[in-house]
C-alpha cells in the first residue's frame, strides 16, 4: 500500500497558522470593540462633568430661587394677617361710628351716655391694639417686598450669563459625541462580524464588570482579575476554543495575546 503524498512543508505550516488564529478572530474583534467602548465611555464621562462656572452658577441660581420660594411664602403669609386685621380694624372703626351715631340719637340720659361711651372705649382700645399689632407686621412686610425685589433683580442678572454657559455646554457635548462618532461607526461594522451570541454575552459580561469583557491571558493570569489559571485553561485559551473560554475566577472571555 503506497503513502498519500504529502503536503508540503510550507503549506502545512500556512494551513496550521490559520487553523490557529481562524478561533480566535471574534474575541480579536471584541477586544478591538471593547476599546472603542473604553474610549466611548471615557467620552460619556466627560460629557457628564459640567465645567465648574456653570456648576457654580446652577447652584447659585438654585439658591437664590429656594431664598426667593421661603421669602415670598413667608410674605404671603404676613400679607394675610395683615389683611385679616385690616379687615378686623375697619370692621371696629365702622362699629364706633356707628355707636357713636346711635349715641347722638338715643342717649338722652347719663347712664344710656355711660354705656355708650364705655361701648366706645372697649372699641377703641381694640382698634388700638390693632393698630399696634398692625406696626410691626407692616414693617416686616415692606422688609420682605424689599428681600423678594432684590433676589429677583440677582436671578434676572444672572440668567444671560447661565443661558450663555448653557448653549456653551451643549455645544461642547455636541461636538464630544461627533468625536466619538467615527468610533461608534467603527464598533458597529466590528460587532457586525461577530455572532449575535457572544456579542450580546459580551455586553453582558462588560456592564457587569466595570466594562471589561474580554481580558487577555498574560503570564499564565487573568490581566483583569489577576487570579493564577490552570493549565488546561489555560491550553484551551491559547488553543483559541469556540465558543470562547471565560475566566473561571472573573467570568470574562479570555484572549490569548503573544507577549513582549
Amino acid at each position: 500500500m503506497t503513502d498519500a503524498p504529502s503536503a508540503p512543508q510550507g503549506a502545512r505550516a500556512d494551513r496550521a497558522g490559520e487553523d490557529s488564529t481562524a478561533p480566535q478572530r471574534p474575541l480579536e474583534l471584541l477586544f478591538e470593540v471593547q476599546d472603542l467602548d473604553l474610549q466611548l465611555d471615557s467620552l460619556s464621562a466627560r460629557e457628564a462633568e459640567l465645567p465648574e462656572e456653570l456648576l457654580s452658577l446652577r447652584r447659585e441660581m438654585d439658591d437664590l430661587n429656594n431664598r426667593l420660594e421661603d421669602t415670598e411664602m413667608v410674605l404671603e403669609r404676613i400679607e394675610a394677617q395683615t389683611r385679616r386685621l385690616d379687615l378686623d380694624l375697619k370692621t371696629t372703626r365702622e362699629q364706633m361710628e356707628r355707636t357713636r351715631a346711635e349715641q347722638d340719637k338715643n342717649a338722652f340720659d347719663a347712664r344710656a351716655q355711660a354705656q355708650y361711651g364705655s361701648r366706645l372705649q372697649q372699641l377703641t382700645e381694640r382698634a388700638e391694639e390693632m393698630e399696634e399689632d398692625l406696626a410691626p407686621l407692616r414693617e416686616r412686610e415692606s422688609e420682605l417686598l424689599a428681600q423678594s425685589k432684590a433676589l429677583r433683580e440677582q436671578h434676572r442678572a444672572l440668567r444671560p450669563r447661565l443661558g450663555e454657559l448653557e448653549v456653551a455646554d451643549e455645544q461642547r457635548v455636541a461636538d464630544l459625541r461627533a468625536s466619538g462618532q467615527e468610533m461608534r461607526e467603527r464598533r458597529e461594522a466590528l460587532l457586525g462580524s461577530v455572532d449575535p451570541r457572544t456579542a450580546r454575552e459580551y455586553s453582558a459580561i462588560r456592564r457587569s464588570k466595570g466594562g471589561v469583557g474580554v481580558a487577555t491571558l498574560t503570564s499564565g493570569r487573568c490581566s483583569a482579575c489577576n487570579v493564577s489559571l490552570p493549565v488546561n485553561i489555560q491550553q484551551r485559551v491559547s488553543a483559541g476554543r469556540v465558543p470562547p473560554v471565560k475566566c473561571p475566577s472573573c467570568g470574562r472571555f479570555l484572549l490569548s495575546r503573544a507577549e513582549g
